[in-house]
């Protein structure tokens, strides 16, 4: 990979990417495999995977995509991501970027996957306008999130994370937000949604809330005049 390719959108998280990719095949075993296995299962033709971490995705996409173009700014874990598309059933492509610039050309994508990122952009509102850009009309967004916790002490322990340790040790990751709510305001609608926790079989985190679902890119209005004649 070109060292200018990557110039102004690396994003080196020397800790966070070591932890990462250390705990997340347990993570994985805990239930996030199937998790992603229901995130990706609906998807098909030209994806984008913003924020594609480590791979962990990868080898679970359906035979039906045609394509993977998968987005990741941290150079260790996009170097890992390489080394796990060798070996994902569909074609993969890793590449530098950020999510509020992507790389694409407009309507290239036919579906894109945000997992366990929204929470750790500094800008959501523009990285949800570049993912609409990015779309096709009438494309898909399936979204597997930390969210706010529906209970006031969970929450307010989220924010006392939030502005404490928690982003340090897990880049930049902000457990009290909306994401759905994001989503809704960045204009698309909102058709699926499940509330789950994860892990269910440990203590609850900060983290534990999420919420997994899809979202479609609105469809152009049609245009033409109408008659309205008195």
């Amino acid at each position: 990979m070109a060292a200018e390719e990557s110039a102004g959108t690396d994003r080196p998280r020397w800790f966070f990417s070591r932890l990462y990719a250390s705990v997340s095949p347990r993570l994985d075993q805990e239930g996030m495999a199937e998790l992603r296995t229901e995130l990706l299962g609906p998807l098909s033709g030209e994806i984008v995977e913003i924020g594609a971490g480590n791979g962990r995705n990868f080898g679970r996409y359906p035979v039906a995509v045609a394509s993977v173009t998968a987005i990741e700014p941290e150079p260790h874990l996009r170097a890992l991501a390489v080394q796990s598309a060798e070996d994902a059933p569909v074609p993969v492509s890793v590449r530098p970027g950020l999510a509020e610039r992507l790389p694409l050309p407009d309507g290239s994508a036919d579906g894109v996957v945000l997992c366990l990122v929204m929470c750790s952009l500094t800008d959501r509102p523009a990285a949800l306008a570049e993912v609409r850009r990015v779309l096709r009309p009438g494309g898909v967004l399936r979204f597997l999130e930390h969210t706010v916790a529906d209970t006031a002490g969970l929450r307010a322990v989220q924010k006392v994370a939030d502005a404490t340790v928690w982003p340090w040790l897990t880049g930049g990751c902000h457990t009290a937000t909306d994401p759905v709510g994001a989503i809704e305001q960045a204009g698309f609608d909102v058709e699926e949604l499940r509330r789950l926790r994860f892990p269910d079989t440990r203590f609850t985190q900060p983290s534990t809330p999420h919420v997994l679902g899809t979202a479609r890119a609105p469809r152009p209005r049609p245009t033409g005049s109408s008659s309205g004649g008195r």
